[in-house]
C-alpha cells in the first residue's frame, strides 16, 4: 500500500511531465504507422518531426509545427535548388554546393533561430544516400512530405491528448512568481528592521529571475494559441507586464533595504513594517489562489490600513525632527522605501484588474 500510494503521489506531482510523455508518445507511433502506410523511403523523419513539435502546451506545438514546417520547406527547395544547379560529383564540388546552400540558411537560422532546421533539410538533401537515390527534386519533395506529416501528426496529438493549455500554464507561472515575490517582500523589510536572511533573499532573486523567462516563454505560447482562433482565453500581455512592474517594485524596496535602518527609526517602525509585509504577502499569495482557482481577487483593505500606519508614522518622525538626526543617506532610503511602497499598492491595484479578467475569460474555443 505505501508503494502504491507513493506512486500515486509521484505520479500527481509529475502530471505535467506524464502527460507530455503519453502525447510524444501517442504521436510517435501514429507518425511511424502512417510513414509504414504511405511507404515513404525515409519514414523516420515524420516520427522525429512528431516527437519534435510536441512541447509543453498546444501553442507551444503550434509554434513549433509553424517554425518547423517553414523550416523545412525552405531548407528543401533550398538544397534542391543548389543541388540541380551546382554540379556536385565530386568532394570539392560538393563543398561549393553546400557552401552556397548553407551561407543563406545558417545566417536565417542564426536571426531566426525557430528555423534552425532549414539549414539542416538542405544537407540531408545533398548528402544523405537517400538522396543521391531520389534526385535532389525527389529528396526536396519527400522530405517536405515527411516532415510535414510528422508535424501535423504531432499537432493533432498535442490537440486532442490531454491537451495542455498554455493560459493555465501561464497562470501557473503568475502564481509561483507571486509567491517569490511575496517571500522577497517580506525578505527585504526584515532587513530594514535589522532581520531577515540575506543568502535566501539571493536564492529568491534567481528563483525569480527564472520565474520570469518561464512565464515569457508560456505566454508567447498563449499568444500563439489566440492568434490561431484555439482559445477564447484572456490576454497575458497585461498580465505580464504586471508581474514585471511588481518585480520592479520589489527591486526598489530592495534597494532602499539594502541595510538595516538606524536603530532608533528602527524601535518606531518595526511594527508598521511588520504590518506592511503582513498584509502585503498576504495580498499576494491569496491573489495567487485567486488566479489558480479563477475567482475574484481579494481585498485590498488590509493594505491599505497597513500602508496609512506606515506613512502616518514616517510623517510623525518628520514632525518631531527626528529624521534630521540621522544621515542625508539612511533619510533618503527612509523615503525612497515610502515611495516603493506607495508603487507597490498602484501595482496591486492592477493586479486586482488582472484576477479579475482571467476569472471572466471564456476559455477553450
Amino acid at each position: 500500500m505505501k508503494l502504491w500510494s507513493d506512486l500515486r503521489g509521484w505520479a500527481s506531482a509529475k502530471s505535467a511531465a506524464l502527460r507530455l510523455c503519453s502525447r510524444m508518445t501517442v504521436a510517435g507511433i501514429v507518425a511511424y504507422a502512417l510513414a509504414e502506410m504511405l511507404a515513404l523511403p525515409q519514414g523516420y523523419w515524420a516520427v522525429f518531426s512528431s516527437i519534435i513539435i510536441m512541447q509543453a502546451s498546444v501553442g507551444g506545438s503550434v509554434k513549433a509545427t509553424i517554425d518547423r514546417l517553414i523550416g523545412t520547406i525552405g531548407g528543401a527547395v533550398a538544397g534542391a535548388i543548389v543541388a540541380y544547379l551546382v554540379p556536385h560529383q565530386n568532394l570539392l564540388t560538393l563543398g561549393i554546393a553546400l557552401v552556397v546552400a548553407l551561407v543563406p540558411l545558417t545566417l536565417l537560422a542564426a536571426l531566426r533561430p525557430g528555423y534552425r532546421v532549414a539549414p539542416l533539410t538542405a544537407v540531408i538533401v545533398l548528402l544523405t544516400p537517400g538522396a543521391q537515390q531520389l534526385g535532389p527534386l525527389g529528396s526536396a519533395f519527400y522530405r517536405i512530405f515527411e516532415i510535414t506529416l510528422g508535424s501535423l501528426v504531432g499537432l493533432v496529438v498535442s490537440l486532442v491528448i490531454v491537451p495542455a493549455r498554455a493560459h493555465n500554464l501561464v497562470i501557473g507561472a503568475a502564481a509561483r512568481m507571486l509567491g517569490h515575490l511575496a517571500d522577497l517582500l517580506g525578505d527585504w523589510l526584515a532587513i530594514l528592521g535589522n532581520a531577515g536572511d540575506r543568502t535566501r533573499i539571493t536564492q529568491l532573486q534567481d528563483d525569480v529571475r527564472a520565474g520570469m523567462a518561464r512565464l515569457e516563454t508560456v505566454a508567447g505560447e498563449a499568444r500563439q494559441e489566440r492568434r490561431t482562433y484555439l482559445t477564447n482565453e484572456f490576454d497575458p500581455d497585461p498580465l505580464v507586464r504586471t508581474v514585471f512592474r511588481l518585480r520592479n517594485d520589489l527591486v526598489m524596496i530592495g534597494r532602499a533595504g539594502a541595510e538595516p535602518l538606524p536603530e532608533p527609526l528602527v524601535i518606531r517602525l518595526r511594527e508598521p513594517l511588520e504590518r506592511v509585509s503582513e498584509a502585503g504577502q498576504s495580498f499576494l499569495r491569496a491573489c495567487a489562489v485567486a488566479l489558480q482557482e479563477r475567482k475574484s481577487p481579494p481585498s485590498l483593505d488590509a493594505v491599505e490600513q497597513a500602508l496609512g500606519t506606515f506613512i502616518a508614522t514616517i510623517e510623525e518622525l518628520r514632525r518631531e525632527g527626528v529624521t534630521r538626526e540621522f544621515p542625508a543617506e539612511d533619510v533618503g532610503r527612509l523615503f525612497a522605501l515610502n515611495f516603493a511602497l506607495e508603487q507597490l499598492r498602484n501595482n496591486f491595484e492592477d493586479f486586482r484588474d488582472r484576477v479579475t479578467e482571467c476569472a471572466r475569460a471564456d476559455g477553450v474555443a
